[in-house]
């Protein structure tokens, strides 16, 4: 059995990845063009493999290719990169030269979001209308099977969102300062009129100026519409989230995504959308569809960037402990002028300039 086949540690067999024409098996890899390093990463115990040498140099080639043409980079430090190119993760030694782009990470889950709503819509219209079909063959009528049949799967649409998120946006302790009305929570259907503002310097919350957790939010008395509660901060971070989250369930369009990546890039990437955008004071109609998903983008990033630098720290840590099991392998078992063709052939390639 070939070494692409099973992790080297675990035993456990590699998936196949489809991308790769000279390295078939794995769908996490690392390598390192200089040194002319190529490693398999198993799944389950998260352990690296090395590819024997003799065996390295065309997949390497084909995998640095690949990266560059198509690969989008995820984060990085000054020595790991984390890409993705096709349907591989990759692990890239030195600093790779592609501009990170957040906005398409998050971008492709709006996309699964409208693709699953579409299917889940659809399977709802067929069975509503072989229901409906067959009530009236057997002369009558469901009213179940008609409203699934007329709603289009919009109902079913609506229920799948309400099991995910329930009806409240907001829940916690306000008064109002007009009327003393004290209600311990608001709901969705309530969201267009929550005004949320990006805040300086705010002594209150304990943050910087510009920074996301100087947001805040205004939640309207659902009695009289007077301010019921303000609320700051981390809280109005996630209270946003969870809005924008019910109110995109349907995910968006490839070219409302392609907006919103633009309108991020146009104020100087996802960190400072929040500041700019919201620094008058908006509510969900007052962003546009568009400023929506753009601000969903930018809120998830936060959170996504914390846990990537996490991930990042591990895989440096795990890079050095590789790299130097590896050139004992490579220089103790490999002839040196071998070594050395095959790192100036994967450093040098054409591509790379």
């Amino acid at each position: 059995m070939s070494i692409y086949d099973k992790c080297l540690v675990c035993g456990r067999p590699f998936p196949p990845n489809e991308s790769l024409e000279h390295l078939a098996r794995g769908r996490r890899v690392a390598y390192d063009p200089e040194q002319g390093r190529l490693w398999v990463i198993c799944a389950v115990c998260r352990r690296w493999s090395l590819v024997p040498l003799e065996s390295r140099w065309e997949a390497l080639e084909e995998l640095e290719k690949l990266t560059v043409d198509e690969g989008r980079l995820v984060s990085s430090t000054d020595n790991v990169a984390l890409l993705r190119a096709r349907n591989l993760e990759v692990v890239r030694v030195g600093r790779a030269r592609l501009q990170e782009e957040s906005w398409w990470r998050y971008g492709r889950e709006l996309h699964r979001r409208r693709e699953r709503t579409r299917k889940l819509a659809a399977t709802a219209s067929i069975g509503g209308a072989v229901a409906f079909a067959g009530s009236l063959a057997a002369g009558g009528t469901s009213m179940i099977a008609a409203w699934l049949f007329f709603s289009k799967g919009e109902a079913l649409v609506a229920g799948a969102r309400w099991l995910r998120f329930g009806s409240t946006a907001w829940q916690g302790r306000g008064k109002c300062l007009a009327c003393g009305e004290v209600e311990g929570k608001f709901p969705f259907s309530g969201r267009n009129q929550l005004v949320w503002t990006q805040g300086g310097d705010d002594a209150e919350a304990g943050v910087e100026a510009g920074a996301v957790e100087a947001m805040k939010v205004s939640v309207p008395c659902p009695y009289c519409g007077g301010t019921w509660a303000e609320v700051r901060g981390r809280e109005s971070v996630a209270t946003l989230r969870r809005v924008l989250a019910y109110h995109h369930f349907s995910g968006a369009t490839e070219r409302r995504i392609e907006g919103a990546a633009k309108l991020v890039e146009t104020v100087g990437g996802a960190e400072r959308l929040p500041a700019r955008f919201l620094r008058d004071g908006k509510t969900l109609p007052n962003m546009g569809r568009t400023g929506a998903v753009a601000m969903e983008i930018a809120l998830h990033q936060k959170d996504e960037r914390h846990l990537l630098e996490m991930e990042l720290a591990e895989l440096e840590a795990r890079w050095r402990r590789e790299e130097e099991l590896a050139g004992i392998i490579d220089g103790e078992l490999t002839p040196a002028p071998f070594v050395e063709s095959v790192r100036r052939r994967i450093a040098g390639a054409r591509w790379l300039s």
